[in-house]
């Protein structure tokens, strides 16, 4: 068996042991008097997007005594649209705590700030949360943990030294902490559908964001305004958004695929230099199948799901179970408190009661998966993960800096290896 597989009827075993472990796979509560006491707990946040402007307001609600002290983003105009967003939580960030630039997360780890949220583009995921870990910091890092393998590799190392330094890091794959999902999956780990032979797995909806380039711009502020778009710092949909099933699934199966084999395509895209849909399909060493869709188009059929099929039943991994003959059999009933909020609660709580939860390493294989995926796809070649992992592939400008930006702007072009975009 390789070093990535598991055996199924093994990881059945354990994960119905592990299933009841709060610190490892989220809480059951949903109440913020259910937290610990404790004295304030300072947060700080770097990407004042739309995630981060969301997540940070989600750990305001996450739990008693809650203060953001500091903001960061590459841009001015959107730490002022976060710092006016928290004034409706009585929260009052002063003008000499607010930082802005490519090294204004740097600034952030230099306060007394005790856990910082990481939402800025994927890309520089790995540099920022390498250096947070130096800082000593807990974390809430939104997903994906990166763009490619040099990251990944990178947030291996980074989260291997969190582990050890007794940090706590929650990332943004909030699945992980909904009710519904933590109880179908402690009901498969037990074997209500048998051994597992197949997944599937989809993102499918309408086109999302842009941003057309303005001329008074340089490349730079361009891109990073168009961001969604750009391979170099979103990863592509099926990194950015699809990780979600991704995740999902290998968190259900108790492993990580050894190959990707996909292909995908643009037509109708405005910007950018991203696929239009993807069709990848992951395999386990020990023969089960994983069938993962992403598209993003308008006028076509929408779904987001994941299914997982067992020799006794199936279920949609949220809140069903299926018998044989597709009835189902459970449905989960129990309460769902929102979990883009009961992340941030589950990590307070690890925090203030010292009970280490740590997903920094399970985002960043999901992630890699993802790549594999993409990668596969833009390139017409399967991906084997021990061989990608260690590959030189790196995306984006070695520095970063205002005006032009050293990569290439043209799609991929399966069948030609050599080809954009730049390292693949």
């Amino acid at each position: 068996m390789s070093k990535v597989g598991i055996n199924r009827r093994s990881f059945i075993q354990s994960a119905a042991v592990v299933a009841a472990a709060p610190a490892v796979l989220g809480s059951s509560s949903s109440k913020k008097d259910e937290v610990p006491a404790g004295p304030p707990l300072k947060v700080g946040l770097v990407g004042c997007g739309g995630r981060g402007t969301g997540a940070v307001g989600n750990a305001i609600e996450s739990a008693p005594n809650i203060e953001v002290t500091v903001l960061a983003d590459v841009f001015d105009n959107q730490v002022q649209k976060t710092r006016a967003s928290l004034t409706k939580y009585g929260q009052e960030i002063p003008s000499s705590r607010c930082f802005v630039g490519f090294d204004a997360y740097r600034k952030v780890l230099e306060t007394d700030v005790d856990y910082v949220i990481l939402a800025t583009p994927p890309h520089f995921r790995p540099e920022h949360f390498s250096a947070l870990v130096a800082a000593g910091k807990h974390a809430f890092i939104e997903k994906p943990a990166g763009v490619d393998p040099v990251g990944i590799r990178t947030m291996f190392e980074a989260a291997g030294r969190s582990e050890k330094k007794g940090l706590c890091v929650v990332a943004g794959t909030q699945r992980r902490h909904a009710l519904e999902y933590l109880e179908t999956r402690k009901r498969i780990a037990g074997g209500a559908i048998g051994e597992i032979v197949s997944a599937r797995g989809y993102w499918n909806q309408g086109a999302v964001w842009h941003r057309v380039p303005r001329p008074q711009w340089d490349e730079m502020t361009n891109m990073l305004w168009d961001w969604n778009n750009w391979s170099w710092l979103s990863g592509d949909h099926i990194v950015e958004q699809h990780i979600h099933q991704i995740d999902v699934i290998h968190w259900f199966l108790g492993g990580n695929p050894v190959t990707a084999n996909g292909f995908g395509g643009r037509h109708r895209r405005a910007t950018g230099d991203q696929f239009d849909f993807f069709s990848v399909e992951y395999a386990h060493d020990d023969g089960v199948l994983f069938h993962s869709q992403a598209r993003q188009i308008n006028g076509c059929s929408n779904n987001v799901s994941e299914l997982l099929v067992g020799t006794r039943g199936s279920t949609n991994c949220a809140d069903l179970i299926y018998g044989p003959s597709g009835d189902v059999i459970w449905e989960y009933e129990g309460e769902r408190p929102n979990p883009y909020v009961q992340e941030h609660t589950d990590l307070v709580r690890a925090i203030r009661t010292g009970e280490q939860i740590n997903e920094a390493r399970q985002v960043a294989e999901s992630t890699l998966t993802a790549i594999m995926g993409r990668v596969s796809a833009y390139t017409g070649e399967v991906v084997r993960r021990e061989e990608f992992l260690n590959s030189s592939l790196r995306l984006g400008p070695s520095e970063y800096q205002w005006g032009g930006v050293s990569v290439s702007e043209k799609m991929a072009i399966p069948g030609q290896p050599a080809g954009p975009p730049k390292g693949i």
